[in-house]
């Protein structure tokens, strides 16, 4: 089977397409400003799924994170971005992606000086599914209820990922998931 080329949205000061670049190629140390989501999945029991990025990924390897994160494809509308990019590392249905905050921004470099610098607005999901991780982008999981995910970053921000950690953060982010919590 011949691989995907998979691209991103780069965008200019003010968030407009201004082009593509190869996903490959566009995470370095001067990483330019691209488009990028990310989506928590909540199961029945309102617990939240968190992942551990693969010791493979360029960025952030072995770090807890959110569900899932990804780019949109040239043409790709966001909710099925989300939608695509959650079976292609969780190998989870999600039932259709409702957008909690559209306007996150993050600049971040991580231990090995690669640049996450992305408009990533974000998504949360249910689903029924179990997951069964891409081994390549996924090397843990674990579901998690709201509190303890609050509590965990609250106390120690380093072992989660610095995007899920500035979006713990945010009021509407905080207010949807006080939401799940009632």
């Amino acid at each position: 089977m011949t691989a995907v080329t998979e691209y991103v949205l780069l965008l200019d000061d003010k968030l407009h397409i201004s082009g593509t670049m190869e996903k490959s190629r566009v995470h370095t140390a001067s990483t330019p400003l691209h488009l990028a989501f990310s989506c928590y999945i909540f199961n029945a029991q309102n617990e939240l799924l968190l992942t551990r990025r693969a010791i493979g990924k360029v960025a952030w390897p072995g770090v807890w994170t959110n569900s899932a994160c990804g780019h949109p494809q040239p043409g790709e509308a966001m909710a099925d971005a989300v939608i695509r990019r959650c079976y292609y590392e969780l190998g989870l249905a999600i039932e259709t992606p409702t957008l909690i905050d559209e306007s996150f921004q993050y600049y971040a470099t991580d231990a090995s000086g690669i640049v996450e610098n992305e408009y990533c607005p974000v998504f949360f999901a249910r689903t029924a599914s179990r997951p069964q991780p891409n081994k390549d982008e996924v090397m843990d999981f674990s579901w998690i209820s709201v509190e303890q995910v609050l509590a965990g970053v609250n106390a120690v921000p380093a072992a989660y990922s610095p995007w899920m950690v500035e979006q713990l953060q945010r009021p509407l982010i905080q207010a949807a998931l006080r939401q799940r919590i009632l």
